[in-house]
């Protein structure tokens, strides 16, 4: 039973729906601001290169009136708002369920389960009330899917043995596994930007010094400096600094968390790590959200 893989699919269809929402709703965010800066440079470079030019004003025009498109398009559609709010129904979806699964607090033993299996359904239904702007963004195909798999009923079915081992190979080690991959992602993209903003900078600085010496020659110092000013902005918003930082904390937690199984031997013990576990998963991504709210 240890061997046995959970995937996405066995968990129910409002987790799917929710995760695939949020993941469409993220590409569409980056997407508007890749363009976004990208247009920028663009026009800026325009305005360099025909500088007195009725066709090159008027295409800078354009540019900007594009930028200026895609910014409306971002305040009024907000997918960061979406992109969030999909991850957090997900994960508190991914959170019930694996409490469901290991008996866990609120969903211990019972002598029938269909009482359990109904207050599981009643915490989707809350979760989903609460976060009824998302519902527009679900897909139909997955919320058709039973809310309780057959996996997750054969998982709550096996003794406490077989559920913790589950727990830790299926749950705890894909957290640490997820976490630490993340936050070496985000470690090699902060330094990879971090170094394009410099270059950037030093070109900029180079041109203007380059300037004093021949101030005759015309030189991209504002193109350069407006994706300079892109480069630190895609930093920003893309907050690897920040989520480096926060995955790696998370996952040294989960790697603690992970020791203390050891200890697990009975129905309450399971119930009691399950909980702490789960607060240890959920922390992270509730502060991102608190935080970009803020």
């Amino acid at each position: 039973m240890s061997k046995l893989e959970i995937t996405s699919e066995d968990l129910p269809g409002l987790y799917q729906s929710a995760n695939q929402a949020s993941l469409n709703a993220q590409e569409s965010y980056f997407r508007g601001l890749r363009w976004y800066l990208i247009l920028l440079v663009c026009a800026a470079f325009v305005s360099y290169a025909r500088p007195s030019d009725i066709v090159g004003a008027l295409l800078s025009a354009g540019l900007f009136l594009v930028t200026l498109g895609i910014l409306i398009f971002i305040r009024v559609q907000r997918p960061d708002d979406t992109w969030y709010n999909g991850r957090a129904v997900s994960e508190s979806v991914k959170t019930r369920s694996w409490r469901w699964m290991m008996r866990a607090e609120p969903y211990e033993d019972c002598e029938n389960v269909e009482i359990i299996s109904k207050q599981f359904i009643n915490d989707l239904k809350a979760i989903l009330d609460q976060n009824k702007s998302l519902s527009q963004y679900l897909q139909s195909t997955s919320a058709a899917e039973d809310p309780i798999s057959k996996t997750m009923k054969q998982v709550r079915s096996c003794s406490v043995e077989e559920r913790l081992s589950v727990y830790v190979d299926q749950r705890v080690q894909n957290q640490i596994e997820w976490y630490w991959h993340k936050a070496n992602f985000n470690k090699r993209r902060a330094k990879q930007w971090f170094w394009v903003s410099v270059f950037l900078h030093a070109a900029a600085i180079a041109m203007l010094l380059y300037r004093i010496k021949d101030p005759t020659l015309a030189l991209p110092v504002e193109v350069i400096a407006t994706a300079a000013g892109a480069a630190l902005t895609w930093l920003q918003a893309k907050k690897h600094n920040e989520l480096n930082s926060a995955y790696a904390l998370t996952a040294h937690e989960i790697v603690l968390i992970k020791g203390e199984s050891d200890a697990v031997h009975d129905e309450k013990q399971l119930s009691e790590y399950v909980l702490n576990s789960e607060t240890a998963f959920s922390r992270e991504h509730t502060q991102w959200v608190a935080r970009k709210g803020d």
